[in-house]
């Protein structure tokens, strides 16, 4: 297992097994400092970790933004950049983007999955990031549009995929079936799951992933430390952008406990655990600076012993 493997995607699309995430860009739960995102972005390069995932969510665009910004020193082959669609970002007099820090003022977030609200996303992402293209677009977040999201939103991906506007199109979601969905009924080339092939949530081993598999769909993990805890179980840690629960906690202490016992931290285990299954190709790690980035490289690079996985897997199935 190496961060600098590529992993070559349905579409033909190579990126490395280890992608930059870049929601901390838009400050979620913290601020970012415009260097500590530029540092990020040259450090991950100088690993060869030349993916990196965006959307206008992150920071109402302030993320796309600052990649934008702060990539523009490399030439654009050089680099692989995701974008997400769904959401367009309109004016408004809100000034308040609670659990983001750097995010844009007088605007807000507004859900559109039609097809020229598609379009629309694509065209103002393009600008924020000052490019004429991104390898790889995914629908973001369609729990409450599925339908929509399939029959209106998903052509128009696929026409722009048929015109080489863009290479790779897929879906970016935190819940299982609607995916599943876009596996069965349409013709994507890759699924982003966050939050739900960790240590602590497995929910898309069930279906979800078996049907990627069966289909040849590309699978990216994200969230694999569930928002946070999973870096370090420690009281008042994230789960999935809330704090966790005290029956979360204990269950993330137990398998932390079960990690080191054996030499191993928590976030080491919870960075590789994700790419064992067959149907994932790469993972997305959010990293708020130089250090973050090559922490979690390392991590992820010293190789967990097949043994002890075994053993996790029977330990596991014990834990209630």
């Amino acid at each position: 297992m190496s961060h600098n493997t590529f992993t070559t995607l349905k579409s033909g699309l190579q990126i490395p097994e280890f992608g930059i995430g870049t929601s901390p860009f838009g400050g979620l739960f913290a601020a970012v400092a415009e260097s500590d995102v530029r540092e990020v972005i040259t450090t991950s390069m100088d690993l060869g970790l030349n993916y990196f995932d965006t959307a206008p969510h992150y920071g109402m665009g302030s993320a796309e933004d600052r990649l934008g910004r702060n990539i523009s020193d490399f030439s654009r082959d050089e680099f692989i950049v995701s974008t997400k669609v769904g959401r367009l970002i309109v004016p408004s007099d809100k000034n308040e983007d609670p659990g983001w820090e750097n995010s844009k003022k007088s605007v807000e977030r507004v859900f559109d999955f039609s097809a020229s609200g598609i379009e629309k996303s694509l065209t103002e992402s393009l600008e924020r990031l000052n490019m004429d293209h991104v390898e790889m677009v995914f629908i973001h977040d369609p729990d409450g549009a599925a339908d929509q999201a399939i029959k209106e939103a998903y052509p128009v991906l696929e026409r722009m995929r048929d015109q080489g506007i863009v290479k790779t199109i897929g879906v970016g979601i935190t819940s299982n079936e609607i995916p599943t969905r876009f596996i069965n009924e349409t013709d994507i080339d890759v699924l982003l799951i966050a939050l739900r092939y960790t240590l602590l949530d497995q929910s898309a081993g069930v279906h979800l992933l078996p049907a990627a598999l069966k289909k040849g769909v590309s699978v990216i993990a994200g969230g694999v430390f569930n928002s946070g805890i999973l870096a370090g179980a420690k009281e008042g840690a994230t789960y999935n952008y809330e704090v966790a629960s005290p029956a979360v906690l204990a269950r993330a202490q137990k398998i932390e406990a079960f990690f080191n016992d054996r030499g191993i931290s928590l976030a080491q285990a919870a960075l590789q655990f994700p790419m064992r299954h067959p149907a994932v190709s790469a993972i997305l790690v959010g990293c708020r600076s130089a250090q973050e980035v090559t922490r979690n490289v390392s991590l992820y690079n010293k190789t967990i012993n097949e043994d002890i996985w075994k053993e996790f897997e029977s330990f596991q199935s014990l834990l209630v």
